[in-house]
């Protein structure tokens, strides 16, 4: 009876009974780490290169769940719906945690309200890939040939509000090109398109574009860091090729549903930072030409409201419109 009387207490008062639970005896059972993209996905890719030492390291499974889907605002939002109770994470990018509420009329979920940071885990240059059947070898030569050819192009995204649709909307505003953007549910499909010729362009990460690039199926033009990336040091810049100040790098993170106990979101925050840091671990997300990260939560907070303040002017100057 008197439990009964706490659980209907703390229910009025707006609590869920798991909300005063601490990290002590936690996780009861296997973590669920839902991605937002497809299998082969760079979120999937470094989703799955964590989930092993974190396993180990919580001394349950983790199990990579993909939820993909209207550029991972669909996984995003089952994560951000799903029971507070630390069992469940969704592992994804910046759009679905930016820019999706500024385009999105029934996107099903708030950020900022229904998701709690626990980590950034890593970021990347973006990389401006053509296809060679364009004949650009340089960008100065892209964007002639997209002039030329106004609005008869097409470029592929991961989504309408990920890094990839809107630094290219920022791009097209720099150079003053019509393209037309084409979105799929993550960059395999990107690249699938390109070969198939039915996109010409993209912005992707180096760890999807860079094995069509050595292999001749696509063509490297620019980073989007301000300065030369030591991953890719070979490939020159949008900042140096004429568009100065031009920056639009890709974040991960991990962040968890509202009401998480907040022992449960620093523990699982700690063991992350421990974990992406590792040697191990940030040799491989090199590997991938990712730069591991590793924050607290506040960081990755500041972070998220950074790129909000800066997303929603470059959304405004290219008049990207709500879907």
């Amino acid at each position: 009876m008197k439990r009964r009387f706490c659980l209907q207490a703390l229910a009025a008062a707006g609590i869920a009974p798991w909300a005063s639970a601490s990290a002590q005896g936690w996780p009861e059972r296997p973590i669920r780490l839902v991605v937002p993209f497809p299998p082969g996905s760079s979120p999937d890719l470094i989703a799955r290169t964590v989930a092993e030492p974190l396993a180990a390291a919580l001394g349950q499974a983790v199990v990579v769940e993909n939820r993909p889907g209207a550029g991972g605002n669909i996984g995003t939002a089952q994560v951000a719906r799903a029971q507070p109770d630390g069992h469940t994470f969704v592992f994804t990018i910046q759009g679905p945690l930016v820019t999706a509420p500024m385009l999105s009329r029934s996107l099903g979920y708030d950020p900022q309200r229904d998701l709690v940071p626990v980590t950034l885990v890593a970021t990347s240059p973006n990389v401006l890939v053509v296809s060679p059947a364009l004949g650009a070898n340089t960008l100065a030569e892209f964007v002639r040939y997209a002039k030329a050819r106004s609005g008869q192009l097409n470029y592929g995204s991961v989504g309408n509000g990920s890094a990839s649709h809107l630094a290219m909307e920022l791009f097209k505003t720099r150079a003053g090109v019509d393209l037309v953007h084409v979105p799929y549910q993550g960059f395999p499909q990107v690249v699938n398109a390109m070969l198939a010729g039915q996109v010409q362009a993209s912005f992707m990460v180096p760890a999807i574009a860079m094995g069509q690039v050595r292999a001749g199926k696509l063509k490297a033009l620019g980073v989007t860091t301000l300065g030369r990336t030591s991953a890719l040091p070979e490939l020159p810049t949008l900042a140096e090729q004429g568009y100065a100040g031009f920056e639009a790098i890709s974040w991960q993170a991990v962040l968890a549903p509202a009401g998480t106990p907040q022992g449960v979101v620093e523990r699982m925050s700690r063991e992350l930072v421990r974990i992406i840091r590792s040697d191990e671990v940030r040799s491989r997300m090199l590997a991938q030409y990712f730069t591991a990260a590793g924050t607290a939560p506040e960081a990755l907070a500041l972070l998220m409201k950074s790129e909000r303040d800066r997303w929603a002017r470059v959304i405004r100057a290219a008049g990207v419109q709500p879907e």
